[in-house]
């Protein structure tokens, strides 16, 4: 093969080699601001992230250190000490606030809307709810289907049937899933939508038979069907 119809020239001939280097020096040369300018921003940005990483690692221990103390509080009943501290540690609203970007301000949000929610207050434990993001097996879907039930009690029946169907969707399993998908169909005949209802519940009784939901869906099928199941 020719140098010419290799393209490798430069590689094979000293002359060329160095025309090439002229080449780049003259190009680094016209450009350099630009050039420096890119590689500063890139170093800026890796150095940014390694920083942040590091200051939400130092940021979640303490978030941790105080959030514990208020879910043991929360899981006792002591509602107003778990969401507003007890002078001690802060409480499961400023952790969620104070540290938010964090894993342990993460779940913190999740333990505040599960007390707001307790203590009435549902478009408090919504808010809290909604700013809850995870990608485990039980824990989001558990977010949906408790906005879901805050929904339920303010009586915003479509709103609760959206988010019980995003707990029913998420991850579906033999274990959760039923559960969510009683809890929907409920939402649907609160809201007249009985014909919707009865679908939901035949998805219980057709995919999930053996579990403890199944044996209900299929008396408030009956029951919704012998009034005519039409929404």
């Amino acid at each position: 093969m020719s140098k010419k119809n290799s393209g490798l020239d430069f590689l094979e001939d000293p002359d060329a080699l160095e025309g090439r280097f002229e080449e780049v020096g003259d190009f680094f040369q016209q450009n350099q601001k630009i050039i420096l300018g890119v590689l500063g921003a890139i170093i800026l940005a890796a150095v940014g992230f390694i920083g942040y990483k590091f200051y939400v690692s130092s940021q979640d221990e303490t978030a941790q250190a105080d959030l514990f103390p208020s879910v043991y509080q929360i899981e006792s009943d002591s509602l107003k000490r778990a969401l507003n501290g007890d002078g001690k540690t802060p409480g499961l609203l400023a952790v969620a606030d104070n540290y938010g970007a964090t894993p342990a301000g993460n779940l913190a949000e999740f333990y505040a809307g599960v007390g707001l929610l307790k203590d009435g207050k549902y478009d408090d434990a919504i808010e809290h709810l909604k700013s809850f993001s995870a990608s485990d097996l039980l824990v989001q879907a558990r977010a949906y289907a408790l906005i879901g039930d805050a929904y339920m009690q303010k009586k915003s029946y479509d709103d609760a049937i959206s988010y019980y169907q995003k707990a029913a969707d998420y991850k579906p399993n033999k274990f959760f899933t039923p559960g969510y998908l009683n809890k929907l169909a409920i939402a649907y005949e609160q809201a007249k939508q009985n014909d919707k209802a009865i679908d939901t519940y035949n998805q219980i009784i057709e995919k999930y038979a053996q579990s403890s939901e199944a044996v209900n869906a299929r008396k408030y099928k009956a029951l919704l069907e012998s009034t005519g199941g039409q929404s």
